[in-house]
């Protein structure tokens, strides 16, 4: 009877013991995903922090040439690390989360769409007379506008990442954390789309701070 029972409890504990190796083992793959996109994300996210620093911090004595460039390099920049995001997504391979190959595409869509709706908004810049500042002032309004909407799908695309235990293996990567923009801060004149202030001439279109890739993003 006590060898039955001896042998029944060695046999738990195996159980025990596989359990416990399946569970470190999804707990590596985890962790290793989220290096492996982090490590890739970090330079992107450094450069969408600094292009957002830009755009909120251009001087209210620019003149509109100034900020024309200055926003439209913005755009750029982001646009750019956007696309760079959605191909580290790639790149790490499926999330090893429920439904992971489809939060994959979900995401890789969303950053790549994200990306096109920056592109647009460089465009509409870029295509602005600084030469004439009420029509300039106008149509910098519309391209803060347009910004407002922009920023909710950059702030959603890295969400469906960055929820459970996929969530928390990011957060403790150096790669995600928040970063600290390297361009200084000037005295900015900027039409905050979250305030819905009304452009003027001498300023720029800004979006509200962001946290990380966020996916921010």
């Amino acid at each position: 009877m006590n060898k039955k029972l001896a042998a029944a409890l060695s046999g738990g504990a195996v159980l025990v013991l596989l359990l416990s190796g399946c569970s470190e083992d999804e707990g590596d793959k985890v962790n290793d995903w989220a290096k492996s996109f982090c490590d890739q994300a970090k330079p992107q996210i450094q450069k969408r922090a600094d292009a957002h620093q830009i755009i909120i911090s251009t001087a209210a004595d620019s003149r509109p040439a100034e900020i024309q460039a200055a926003d439209s390099k913005a755009f750029k920049d982001i646009a750019d690390a956007d696309r760079a995001l959605a191909k580290a997504v790639e790149t790490a391979g499926v999330p090893p989360i429920e439904n992971g190959e489809k939060v994959q595409k979900d995401v890789i869509a969303e950053l790549e769409a994200t990306a096109r709706a920056y592109d647009g908004l460089k465009k509409q810049v870029d295509a602005l007379d600084p030469t004439n500042q009420q029509k300039f002032a106008e149509g910098l309004k519309d391209v803060a506008d347009g910004l407002t909407k922009i920023e909710k799908m950059d702030q959603n695309a890295l969400a469906n990442l960055e929820n459970g235990e996929l969530g928390q293996a990011m957060a403790k990567q150096p790669g995600c954390q928040k970063p600290t923009p390297s361009v200084p801060k000037t005295p900015s004149g900027s039409a905050s789309p979250k305030a819905g202030a009304t452009a003027t001439p001498a300023t720029s279109a800004s979006p509200k701070a962001k946290a990380s890739a966020s996916a921010e993003s």
